[in-house]
């Protein structure tokens, strides 16, 4: 009989070439802005041909995408997000108050996680390249998709003011949770995130409760 191929250690260093380069992008992107990073550069900083980067992880728009999900998720784990404790606390929320706050306290976890990232890709005036503008496409497609979920789970449980409706609600959750509302209060008017965190908690018991 064949003895099986055992592939782990293979698997295993592609995860580990993998996690170097979005590491290596990560922080050229931070340093010298997304249209300076090239893939030469990136895979130069990695330690790996540009063949090899493109192998792992794709063309340059896919690298930032995978740096983005990494830096959001905050580790490359193969968890659901909606396994993820921040997440989780959504769903045990006894109160619509409490679910308000938890959902406050997991859009500042985003916003620290990828605001930093974001800033030195998106902000005004920002050099940006044409893969900037499907980037942007996507996750703001993602952020929406997510502010539906979260405003359904809530009128699921709490139910909604008379008179909003649910698509008002997603229009407002997915406006306060934006990076840009992050970006002009902590990055441009100093707010600390616990600010932050207040005044989102804020705003949505006054939109949804």
């Amino acid at each position: 009989m064949a003895r099986a191929y055992d592939n782990s250690a293979r698997t295993e260093a592609a995860r580990e070439t993998r996690a170097r380069i979005l590491a290596a992008a990560r922080a050229l992107i931070l340093e010298k802005g997304y249209a300076a990073a090239s893939v030469t550069a990136i895979a130069d900083a990695a330690g790996v041909s540009p063949q090899t980067l493109y192998n792992a992880v794709g063309n340059k728009a896919a690298v930032l995408k995978a740096c983005y999900d990494v830096t959001l998720a905050g580790d490359d784990e193969p968890v659901p997000m909606g396994s993820r404790p921040e997440v989780a606390a959504l769903a045990t929320a006894p109160t619509a108050s409490d679910w308000v706050r938890a959902y406050a306290r997991w859009s500042r976890v985003v916003a620290e996680r990828v605001g930093e990232l974001l800033e030195a890709v998106i902000a005004p005036g920002t050099p940006t390249d044409a893969g900037v503008a499907d980037f942007v496409a996507t996750i703001e497609r993602e952020r929406r998709i997510g502010s539906t979920r979260a405003v359904a789970a809530f009128r699921d449980r709490f139910g909604l003011p008379d008179g909003l409706t649910e698509q008002r609600a997603v229009d407002v959750v997915w406006t306060l949770n934006s990076p840009e509302v992050h970006g002009r209060l902590v990055h441009r008017c100093g707010w600390t995130h616990d600010q932050y965190e207040d005044w989102l908690a804020g705003q949505l018991a006054a939109s949804l409760t």
